[in-house]
This record gives structure tokens, C-alpha cells and sequence, in this order.
């Protein structure tokens, strides 16, 4: 892990509203992968700065407890192009602490090699 100032920038992809109560965003987190892998989502965002993947977990209610959205998308150059059923959104300039996350994606728990970034 380490704290690291991350310039603003935006992300287009597909989102979930969830929570962690009853196990829901343990159902919902794997079918919103599911869904970005098998009908290749990435390959219709526009204006992508490059192909690397970001899990975003955003829009707490209050805590962990409480429902969050969980947004599963690519950096893009603007927000002037969204797809139907996608979603965009601005994260401004902040510090975060960065998880890399190891393995193969689609095994679930400790999966792929994509950065996680949480505010500090």
C-alpha cells in the first residue's frame, strides 16, 4: 500500500447500487465483472486514455454498512460521449491509498491486476 496524489480525472463504465448487508454486494459485485467481461464493455467506452480497467467503489450512504455504488469502467479523455446504460463520473484531485489486487479476474476474491485507489 501508499498514499499517492492522484490528479482529477473521469471514468465511463457500468455501475451497481449496493450494499454489504445480507451478503448483497457479494452477488452483485461478480455479476457487474460478469457483465463487463462477457459483452466486453471496455471496447465501447469512447475516448479512453488507455485499456486499464478501475474498480470503483464510491456514493456511500454513510459507511462500509450502507449502500455504495460500485463502478467497474476505464479513465477517459471526457464525459461529452456515454452510452446508453453506462455511466460517467469525475473524481477531482485527491490522495489515496493504492491496492493492487493479484491473480485471475474472473476467480472472484483477490482477483485480476487492477489498481484499487481509496481516499486516505
Amino acid at each position: 500500500m501508499s498514499n499517492q496524489k492522484v490528479q482529477k480525472f473521469n471514468v465511463i463504465g457500468i455501475s451497481v447500487r449496493t450494499t454489504n448487508e445480507n451478503g448483497q454486494s457479494g452477488q452483485d459485485i461478480p455479476t457487474l465483472w460478469n457483465k463487463f467481461m462477457t459483452e466486453r464493455v471496455a471496447e465501447n467506452i469512447p475516448n479512453k486514455i488507455d485499456n486499464s480497467m478501475y474498480c470503483i467503489y464510491t456514493e456511500y450512504e454513510k459507511d462500509h454498512t450502507k449502500p455504495y455504488t460500485t463502478i467497474l469502467g476505464c479513465k477517459v479523455e471526457n464525459l461529452d460521449t456515454i452510452p446508453l446504460g453506462m455511466v460517467g463520473i469525475t473524481f477531482e484531485e485527491a490522495t489515496y491509498t493504492k491496492h493492487i489486487a493479484k491473480g485471475n479476474i474472473l476467480q472472484g476474491v483477490n482477483s485480476g491486476q487492477p489498481d484499487h485507489l481509496y481516499p486516505v
